[in-house]
């Protein structure tokens, strides 16, 4: 037997190289102007991708586009109305129009309205569906077709929580919960649907991350502890530790990771 015989196979070192570039990517962010999907738009175009930036306010849109433009970035904005179907198709064609087709789907799109159990309203349930899970169907599918169209694979990634798995003591989380799980499992048969295409599908789904959005309740001692105490490294996320996994899903790095869902939660999962 060769003792300096390697039981790992050839390395492509070339390949090891490129294990996180996203460079030239062309990048579909609906939500890109939210909390965490402005850090997601930022990071791809920083690190060379070409950005489409949607949400429901095109000038909200456009405005961030332009910043990051302005640094460098090559990137669009343009509106999308998440719970109007014929507007996602409008705005992935568009999206893929203006950059040539579409490589990564980065789903930010979702809301939370809080109401407790025997307080929740059909509104509000219905507006949490069509928002947070039915979006994200018809989202993942404009862009497939767009995507299997081309023949060249790609990547879709949508954007959970922790709610996706646990339930929340004392508080009303029910259109929440139900939106997040369902959307955790539609990326689990998205993935299955798409294989054969060469399209990968996963989630990321975070805890608590800061935000202008979640800084006033971090600005009351109780519920912050309540937060640091249940949460293993004892801290609040960054946006930046959310888009490191995305990026990761994106990049060559992830390519044989699909209907995987993993949760950047400094241990909240692991513990509950």
């Amino acid at each position: 037997m060769n003792d300096t015989a390697s039981l790992t196979p050839d390395l492509d070192l070339d390949a090891v190289d490129r294990l996180f570039d996203v460079a030239g990517l062309r990048v579909y962010v609906p939500g890109g102007y939210g909390a965490i999907g402005e850090a997601v738009s930022w990071a791809f175009a920083r690190r060379g991708a070409v950005v489409t930036i949607a949400g429901p306010k095109p000038e909200k849109a456009e405005r961030l586009a332009g910043t990051i433009r302005e640094a460098g970035g090559q990137v669009f904005g343009l509106g999308v109305d998440g719970r109007n179907v014929d507007d996602i198709h409008r705005s992935v064609d568009e999206a893929a129009e203006r950059m040539d087709g579409i490589d990564v789907l980065v789903n930010c799109v979702g809301i939370q309205r809080e109401e407790a159990l025997m307080d929740v309203t059909v509104e509000t349930f219905d507006r949490m569906y069509e928002t947070n899970l039915r979006s994200a169907m018809f989202l993942a599918q404009a862009v497939a077709r767009h995507q299997i169209r081309k023949g060249e694979g790609g990547r879709q990634v949508h954007l959970l929580s922790v709610r996706s798995q646990l339930a929340l003591r004392d508080r009303g989380y029910s259109a929440y919960c139900a939106t997040k799980g369902g959307l955790a499992m539609l990326v689990k048969q998205h993935a299955m649907e798409l294989a054969p295409h060469g399209i990968t599908v996963n989630g990321v789904a975070p805890t608590f991350i800061r935000s202008d959005r979640i800084r006033p309740h971090l600005e009351r001692d109780e519920f912050r502890s309540f937060i640091l105490e249940r949460n293993p490294l004892g801290r609040i996320g960054d946006p930046i530790e959310v888009v490191g996994q995305i990026l990761a899903f994106a990049a060559p790095a992830g390519s044989y990771m699909t209907g995987q869902i993993v949760y950047v939660d400094g241990g909240v999962t692991a513990s509950q």
